[in-house]
């Protein structure tokens, strides 16, 4: 729209005959041409800035619960802490309307996080961004050096799916958890 603004009020105010929108000469129509086409390009270049500045604005959100995370990690006297802060972490990263975690039980099989960041329903792919989340709760598990210590049981919200990137990350602080579990040992010890 702007640019078009531009090309007509050339035409209207800086070209003879003065006032209408008529232009007469070639050089005029080429400039027209030219500030429309210019204010195209400037158009397209400031949407495209605007949808990188919430690209980034986004990764320095994600990077900033990782790193709550995981200075949360080294610092907490239980791993139920841990616990409770990524469950609050992933359920304003993804949109839940509900987290809890269950230790050291793996029963049924719910659908899960892929590590593509879609969802795994049994052994096929879910589409996500056609059909919305699946039905019921999906299972994030939660391992320490590669041994199972619990999983983040998810209830997903009523609104949009999550775009990719938060469904990537939303794996990192489980793995911290699981890196907490594995520190502090056994249910029930210390």
């Amino acid at each position: 729209m702007a640019a078009l603004s531009a090309a007509a009020w050339f035409g209207f105010f800086l070209t003879r005959p003065y006032q209408p929108f008529d232009i007469n000469a070639s050089a005029d129509i080429e400039t027209a041409l030219l500030l429309l086409a210019v204010g195209q390009i400037v158009a397209r270049l400031a949407a495209h800035a605007r949808r990188l500045e919430a690209v980034t604005v986004t990764d320095a959100a994600c990077l900033a619960r990782i790193h709550s995370t995981a200075d949360l990690v080294q610092s907490a006297r239980s791993a139920d802490t841990v616990v409770d802060h990524v469950r609050g972490e992933l359920t304003a990263l993804l949109g839940l309307s509900g987290c809890r975690f269950q230790y050291g039980t793996l029963l049924g099989q719910p659908p899960r996080p892929a590590t593509d960041g879609g969802i795994a329903v049994g052994h096929r792919s879910w589409d996500l961004e056609r059909s919305g989340w699946p039905a019921g709760e999906i299972e994030l598990h939660a391992c320490g050096n590669g041994h199972y210590l619990g999983r983040f049981m998810l209830t997903p919200g009523a609104g949009p799916v999550p775009p990719l990137q938060a469904r990537l990350v939303a794996v990192t602080p489980a793995d911290q958890t699981g890196a907490a579990l594995e520190a502090a040992g056994p249910v029930g010890a210390g």
